[in-house]
């Protein structure tokens, strides 16, 4: 029986990654895929794999306001592409907004390596989503459509989208983050190292609360990116 959930997925160059999320389609009312114009085969498997697949320009607040516009579920599931959730995520989901002062979910990170530096920093990452109600992006927002809708959808910059958002969710009500994980890529931790990764995400962060122009912090974050390594649609959703 599949859940009244919609799930978005931007997507930049996510060939590899989509198969794994085909159990998906038996589980919600639609998988929507929004491709900011990949150069690989996202577009032909997603739509093989029975995906609703539209385009856009790249830049991913664009795509998921694209997504969520031309969803049609009561609920709303924003993933990436190299995100798996868990087996009763639509279950969780509902049981999260059930609790009418709950205006966005997530779920807890957990990154698919045994590195023991990225294990404890996802536990940081954690600490920091529960408590602080500040999850990011790979952990999977889920809301109500109406409540997307009411907080105006995700700011359409070219880097820290999901931050913003949830600083606006917060305005509203609680943001909450399931203990049940979720796992993410650790490619980019692994492409340029957990402390380096780490200190870049934290001077993202900083340098937006002291004013600097998202087109700055984009052209930083993306000159740290080692060429061959990182594909795909990652922005600032990342741990630490």
């Amino acid at each position: 029986m599949t859940s009244n959930i919609s799930i978005i997925i931007p997507t930049l160059n996510e060939a590899e990654n989509l198969p794994a999320l085909k159990a998906l389609t038996n589980l919600v009312a639609e998988i929507i895929v929004v491709d900011g114009g990949s150069s690989d085969a996202s577009v032909q498997i997603a739509k093989d794999l029975g995906f609703t697949v539209l385009t856009s320009d790249k830049g991913r607040g664009v795509q998921l306001n694209l997504g969520a516009e031309k969803a049609s579920s009561a609920l709303l599931l924003f993933l990436h592409a190299d995100t798996l959730l868990p087996s009763d995520f639509p279950d969780l989901a509902w049981e999260c907004l059930a609790d009418q002062a709950t205006i966005l979910g997530s779920f807890s990170l957990q990154l698919d390596t045994k590195n023991l530096l990225l294990r404890t920093l996802c536990a940081g990452a954690n600490l920091r989503s529960r408590y602080l109600q500040l999850p990011y992006g790979d952990q999977a927002f889920f809301l109500r459509r109406h409540d997307f809708h009411a907080l105006g959808g995700f700011p359409e910059i070219p880097i820290m989208e999901d931050y913003v958002f949830v600083k606006q969710a917060k305005k509203q009500g609680r943001v909450r983050t399931l203990p049940q994980t979720v796992t993410t890529s650790a490619r980019r931790w692994q492409a340029l190292g957990p402390i380096l990764t780490t200190v870049i995400n934290q001077l993202m962060i900083l340098g937006y609360c002291l004013g600097v122009s998202p087109e700055k912090l984009a052209s930083f974050y993306r000159s740290r990116r080692i060429p061959g390594k990182l594909g795909g649609n990652k922005g600032t959703n990342t741990v630490g």
